[in-house]
């Protein structure tokens, strides 16, 4: 049963660099040579972009309909389920992974823990602990640090691909205009360097948090 912890630290900008922009698509050379295309968007709010050879999605949808290696969950230190993400991810998993959530006990807000999927269509959950904006004071540090722990673990199980949904803008009140741009900057950097990930995507709730997403990527792109 995985359960290992992992915690990890901050972000980095992208280096500005020369854009080229179509009509529905845009591309940027990232430092060292390396290229992030953003592709043609679909008329059912998803784009897709390449990072490194590494497909990068941002999608409108229901995180728990979709199929991944890892499903990341936006939990409490506690671990014990909630609303909004959490306790849909714990309705459709099933009672055995709160179970396993309770054998752990908890998890420090910036990390993230492991379990087994239950019924969802993924090997693994992610339970990751954002912060709650206004309370934590280094919150830009701990939402990256989130991120950034679940990449760990996607490293450390080998999985191919890892579904995240935007961690702390629900209950935790983390603006998503602040939000998404830590959150593509940490899986960007993290994308640029060696990783057996072959795809990561953004399963966001509603079309203003797509719509919130892609703006920020545009905006990373033209720094």
């Amino acid at each position: 049963m995985p359960n290992g912890c992992s915690q990890a630290v901050g972000f980095s900008m992208l280096c500005p660099q020369a854009v080229s922009m179509g009509c529905c698509s845009t591309s940027k050379a990232l430092s060292g040579g390396r290229s992030l295309a953003a592709h043609t968007m679909e008329k059912t709010s998803r784009s897709t972009h390449t990072v490194q050879g590494v497909t990068l999605v941002i999608m409108q949808g229901n995180i728990v309909e979709i199929k991944a290696d890892a499903i990341v969950n936006a939990a409490n230190a506690q671990l014990a389920g909630g609303g909004g993400v959490d306790g849909a991810v714990h309705r459709a998993a099933g009672k055995s992974v709160l179970e396993e959530c309770r054998k752990i006990g908890g998890c420090p807000t910036g990390s993230a823990v492991a379990t087994t999927a239950g019924k969802l269509d993924a090997a693994y959950i992610f339970h990751a602990v954002g912060p709650i904006y206004g309370y934590h004071a280094d919150a830009a540090h701990l939402l990256a640090s989130a991120y950034q722990s679940c990449l760990n673990l996607a490293e450390q199980y080998h999985v191919k691909s890892v579904a995240f949904p935007s961690l702390s803008t629900g209950a935790y009140g983390y603006p998503v205009d602040e939000a998404a741009p830590i959150a593509l900057k940490t899986v960007v950097d993290h994308l640029r360097k060696p990783t057996g990930l072959q795809e990561v995507l953004f399963v966001l709730f509603s079309d203003s948090i797509y719509e919130a997403y892609e703006q920020a990527l545009v905006q990373l792109l033209v720094q």
